[in-house]
């Protein structure tokens, strides 16, 4: 059974591909989850295949082919979550900013991880990579292929501020699904090429990057104190370790600092990285203060 009816709905980009397909079945069950209506939007952009917004004739091949991306994506929600509320929408923009601007309304933003607009042609991931950079509220990007595997969900966990707004996230998730909290904190020593005497005590340091993890969760924790938590402290690349990790993983979460550069729209580098290699669903949150 849902839950109460939360403000605002859980958007999904859809344009009918396999991927959007996805994103659709993960979106049905984390509203029914969350007690969230369900809003699939399908974005015309006539300029990126050169087709006149009014064809003289023949009817309007893109809006037709929204319209059955947006009833594929109605039957296959109901079919899998019957008792959510669903709406649709066809809008003409350009995806990505159509979807970065309904992040207003929006409790998450669920796309795909390949294309949009349903035709070869468009950068893979484009959309995804953008919306997830810019949006104002968690944007989860799923892989073709999900079906629903269950599984403990992961968070990243780091030193700065950024981060909390992905572990309230995580913990929200976590307690949705009913699944275990996986805290991954990864670190590695500083290279100082021009100054190689400079040595580290390890364990010292170790011992700070757990006491960093325990500070990011003592909130959060005291305020879902159902969730099972354990926490890891990985020594490497963060983008390793939660690939590593994700491979075991229902749902991957990331902070985003906002800080990367301009062609990556503004998408910090770990969470870049992870949506390119994460081997489950991967949710984005960015800090409110990111630019």
């Amino acid at each position: 059974m849902p839950g109460p009816i939360v403000a605002g709905p859980v958007v999904v980009g859809t344009d009918g591909s396999p991927a959007a397909t996805a994103a659709v079945r993960w979106a049905a069950d984390d509203a029914a989850r969350r007690g969230c209506r369900l809003r699939f939007v399908s974005v015309v952009d006539h300029w990126a295949y050169g087709i006149p917004k009014f064809p003289v004739s023949g009817g309007d091949p893109l809006t037709a082919h929204a319209e059955r991306a947006l009833s594929a994506a109605e039957a296959v929600a109901r079919e899998r979550q019957p008792d959510v509320e669903i709406s649709t929408e066809i809008i003409e923009g350009i995806p990505s900013r159509v979807l970065r601007d309904k992040a207003k309304e929006a409790v998450e933003i669920v796309l795909g991880s390949r294309g949009f607009g349903g035709f070869a042609g468009l950068v893979i991931g484009s959309v995804s990579t953008h919306v997830a950079g810019q949006a104002r509220c968690p944007v989860v990007v799923v892989r073709p292929g999900w079906t629903g595997e269950r599984g403990e969900i992961v968070v990243g966990v780091d030193d700065s501020s950024e981060c909390e707004p992905a572990l309230a996230y995580a913990f929200e998730q976590a307690r949705a699904h009913g699944d275990a909290l996986r805290a991954v904190h990864a670190w590695h020593l500083p290279a100082h090429p021009l100054a190689p005497e400079i040595t580290y005590d390890v364990e010292e340091v170790r011992e700070a990057r757990q006491r960093v993890t325990r500070e990011k969760l003592s909130d959060p924790w005291r305020r879902y104190p159902e969730v099972p938590v354990r926490s890891e402290i990985a020594y490497g690349h963060p983008v390793d370790a939660l690939v590593q990790a994700s491979r075991a993983s229902g749902l991957l979460v990331v902070g985003s600092h906002g800080r990367g550069a301009v062609g990556s729209a503004m998408l910090g580098s770990v969470s870049r990285g992870v949506l390119h290699h994460a081997e489950c669903p991967v949710a984005v949150v960015r800090s409110p203060s990111a630019p």
